[in-house]
């Protein structure tokens, strides 16, 4: 059975993927930058272990032998799941896999945002001083009402870490959760009662741009928006200018709309913005329990089990 990882993948998750996988898998690793040999690989590739690099009806239709797109994440949303279902191709996820990294990467950015950390790291490499008005705009966490926008694995994780750390945590989703560590509120009510406000949503039509202007009209002035979850969610030229004209304090942002970010986006210039390239996700244990959730699944695809984690 052959399987395609398309992405750039480190030396390290090279060799976890010749040390892990069976014998009767042959796994070839294909640069996202690569079309042309992606697009060779794939023509009789049985799977595909999908990242970031979107999934089109066309590179589907070229691989008249994919049986399977197994996403290394959660997020299915770079996938085209109609075209997967018309020939006949299944698709899983693995959720919880990298719910912890994810996690601490919004602690990171929560952290970074509230105390200016890629400003003054870049001062002090520059052997500038900070400026004395900017410590007038920075605090800590404890204090603080954090409002999670969905209550999935991650923010389960991140709520009884947050109120340890002396926050008061709110929550919103789809519907209250009775074992959830946190305070449930609408999305209205959250944004106007949180100084921190972090998203926890996958991108669909109905979460698309949610966060847009009339949303952050609603936040405290001086908030805080981190987004570890998908770039989709926000209205990135209301968030630009609410954070250039000061209306909020900072954010933490793990995901953009167009990724890589292009070397003119605005958020490159502002220096309230600490950015992560979509790489939350991203640790060698998270890699660890994604292979063997993916490589299980191709177990059971050769041998006609029922796949793990099916989402189409």
């Amino acid at each position: 059975m052959k399987a395609v990882l398309h992405h750039d993948a480190s030396p390290g998750f090279r060799e976890r993927i010749a040390g892990t996988a069976p014998d009767w898998l042959d796994v070839t690793v294909v640069s996202e930058t690569d079309p042309e040999t992606f697009a060779r690989e794939m023509a009789d590739a049985e799977v595909l272990l999908h990242v970031l690099e979107r999934v089109t009806a066309g590179a589907i239709r070229a691989a008249p032998g994919l049986r399977l797109i197994q996403k290394i994440g959660v997020g299915v949303n770079t996938i085209d799941l109609d075209a997967a279902s018309r020939h006949g191709v299944a698709v899983c996820n693995m959720p919880g896999t990298n719910s912890r990294a994810v996690a601490e990467m919004t602690l990171a950015l929560m952290l970074a945002a509230l105390r200016k950390v890629a400003r003054l790291d870049w001062l002090t490499r520059e052997s500038r001083p900070p400026d004395p008005l900017a410590f007038d705009k920075v605090g800590e966490i404890a204090g603080r009402t954090v409002g999670l926008v969905g209550y999935g694995e991650v923010a389960r994780l991140l709520a009884p870490v947050l109120a340890a750390m002396g926050a008061r945590v709110l929550y919103t989703a789809t519907a209250p959760k009775p074992e959830a560590e946190a305070e449930w509120r609408d999305l209205p009510a959250l944004l106007r009662d949180s100084d921190i406000v972090s998203l926890h949503l996958p991108l669909t039509p109905a979460t698309e741009g949610m966060i847009d202007a009339e949303a952050i009209g609603r936040m405290k002035p001086g908030a805080v928006l981190v987004n570890t979850a998908r770039g989709g969610l926000v209205d990135e030229g209301a968030l630009v200018d609410a954070l250039a004209s000061g209306r909020l304090m900072a954010a933490g942002l793990d995901v953009t709309s167009i990724e890589p970010v292009p070397a003119g986006n605005p958020l490159l210039a502002l220096p309230n913005v600490a950015l992560t390239p979509h790489v939350a996700w991203l640790t060698p244990e998270t890699l660890d329990r994604s292979l063997h959730v993916a490589f299980e699944n191709c177990r059971r695809l050769r041998e006609g089990a029922d796949l793990l984690h099916r989402v189409a």
